[in-house]
């Protein structure tokens, strides 16, 4: 048994009018496959070109390990210089990845390879990021905390998108007080046995290519995996929804500061709590016993 996801629609180009009225109004993921061939990035950036203008910075790396409650808020497990993560993208797979990586800050001259397109949306221009993972690394299936609508720009290699809406969330085994579900779920092998409610969630598919733009709606939960090396580029634009853009308020204001809060008092016995509380709700949701 497969989780019940449906391919993402696809379209060679888009006009911005097109994207409201089809996708953006509608809250519905779309990729774009021939939109940026006319960026300098679009013939320029792969892993070599990475290594050759960031070689020397120092980049913060990411694996698959569980929250740990000593972990601060998107805190690095490991740091290494760009020219040898590079070396060692294209030697073997790694679990190390390169997490919301703001290339203006870091490599200024990157920003004439790329424009910020008209979709009808006015896009956050200083928080342009950056992803990179090895084969078959992956992100854990998690929602973005500001619940943006995000353009995703995926170059060099090929990569696995799972997304789910925002009313998939109680199939999902989502972590109280957090953005992320069980950090044990395989969603690209799921076990229904051990986590049944999975059965029941219905969400989206697309894999991405070189140039390929992948739209991801205000709040879709999103998990990514890289079938090859590669890298990917997020622009964003803060969530028009109200209800949205209010749940984006408490989670920077409230949530994400409580949970630092109780990570301190308690401990690891925070992480079990709220790890015992994903399975525990989601069943009794569910109807589960």
């Amino acid at each position: 048994m497969k989780l019940d996801l449906l391919d993402i629609p696809r379209v060679e180009t888009i006009t911005k009018d097109e994207f409201l009225k089809h996708y953006f109004r509608p809250q519905k993921p779309v990729v774009i496959e021939r939109f940026i061939e006319d960026w300098p990035a679009y013939n320029k950036w792969n892993l070599d070109y990475m290594k050759e203008v960031a070689g020397n910075i120092t980049v913060p790396l990411y694996d698959n390990r569980p929250v740990d409650y000593k972990d601060g808020f998107n805190e690095p497990h490991a740091q290494m210089k760009m020219s040898e993560y590079v070396d060692l993208l294209k030697r073997e797979p790694t679990k190390y990845r390169i997490f919301l990586w703001n290339i203006l800050k870091e490599v200024p001259q990157l920003q004439e390879d790329f424009d910020f397109p008209d979709f009808g949306l006015k896009l956050m221009k200083g928080l342009p990021m950056l992803f990179f993972g090895g084969e078959d690394s992956y992100t854990f299936m998690h929602y973005d905390i500001d619940l943006a609508n995000i353009f995703h720009f995926h170059f060099e290699g090929k990569k696995q998108c799972i997304l789910f809406d925002q009313g998939q969330s109680e199939h999902l085994y989502k972590i109280p007080h957090s953005l992320i579900v069980r950090e044990d779920i395989d969603f690209a092998n799921p076990d229904f046995n051990k986590w049944p409610a999975l059965k029941n969630a219905k969400g989206h598919v697309a894999n991405l290519e070189h140039g390929n733009v992948l739209y991801i709606p205000e709040g879709y939960w999103h998990y990514m995996r890289y079938i090859t090396p590669g890298f990917s580029m997020s622009l964003r634009a803060i969530a028009r929804n109200p209800i949205n853009f209010g749940k984006a308020v408490y989670n920077l204001v409230v949530m994400r500061n409580y949970d630092n809060m109780m990570r301190r008092i308690k401990g690891q016995k925070w992480i079990d709590w709220k790890n015992e509380q994903a399975i525990l709700r989601t069943h009794r949701k569910q109807g589960i016993t």
